[in-house]
């Protein structure tokens, strides 16, 4: 199983999940142009993608969806209160939305797919654990607290990417206006780096080997903050990025590089 992220920031998010002939891309959160270049930068046809998998319907995770259903006819696949969002927002997509349980494994072609729900300001966000044999890769973005099914879904993925959201004193002295600090701030919100870092060390000790930091905020975060604070904490639990485990974080609009499961 491989991952590449197209992009992952506060303004728009798009992976690629790839596994044998199975190919997903997880939201679609940037320009339909844009899906479509770095697909080919990766050299992957378009016509060969076997869907969208979708997180919730905030516009950095569904923006690029509708003009890319316009050119490929792609299933959607959501549960219930995410695709009612998309399809309020997006209502052209419609007929490719497909509804699937939380909590459950759905067998699709060669791998199990499993959302879980993230605690976000949403009608409902979910993150995915998909899982190919022994192998499993986890994705958990949009989220303002480590819920106990959002750590139960994770245990155990050898490949993560979580949310490193904000620096807390960059956000607490930037220019946001106090209602979006506090919003961003709750219990269903974003994670901070210092979060992120807590949970990357109880990841790495459940057996994750890399870690990609995922969904910075230009206004609110560097990488190197983030690899500066989410490194500390790993480090107190033994995990040392670079000699017995990968600490990366994806760019916030390039391809980030192919991470193998």
């Amino acid at each position: 199983m491989q991952i590449c992220t197209l992009a992952s920031s506060s303004a728009g998010n798009c992976a690629l999940l790839s596994h044998n002939k199975v190919r997903l891309l997880l939201d679609a959160g940037i320009s339909c142009r844009r899906i479509l270049s770095s697909l080919q930068a990766l050299q992957v046809d378009p016509e060969s993608l076997d869907g969208i998998v979708i997180t919730h319907e905030h516009s950095d995770h569904i923006c690029g969806l509708t003009n890319l259903c316009r050119k490929i006819a792609l299933p959607i696949y959501a549960p219930a209160g995410v695709a009612e969002g998309v399809r309020e927002f997006c209502p052209e997509t419609a007929p490719y939305l497909q509804v699937i349980p939380v909590g459950e494994d759905i067998p699709f072609r060669d791998i199990a797919i499993r959302a879980f729900h993230t605690p976000h300001d949403t009608r409902e966000s979910v993150g995915y654990r998909f899982t190919a044999g022994q192998r499993s890769f986890a994705l958990a973005t949009d989220l303002g607290h480590i819920s106990e099914e959002v750590l139960s879904a994770l245990l155990g993925s050898q490949v993560v990417l979580i949310e490193a959201n904000y620096d807390q004193a960059a956000l607490k002295a930037g220019p946001y206006p106090p209602s979006l600090k506090r919003r961003i701030l709750s219990d269903h919100g974003h994670l901070s780096n210092r979060l992120c870092g807590l949970l990357a060390g109880r990841l790495w000790k459940e057996g994750a080997h890399t870690i990609l930091l995922g969904h910075l905020s230009k206004e609110n975060n560097r990488p190197e903050w983030a690899l500066e604070t989410v490194t500390r904490h790993m480090k107190e639990v033994g995990a040392v990025p670079g000699e017995n485990c990968r600490l990366l974080v994806a760019p916030r609009s390039d391809c980030s590089e192919i991470v193998e499961v």
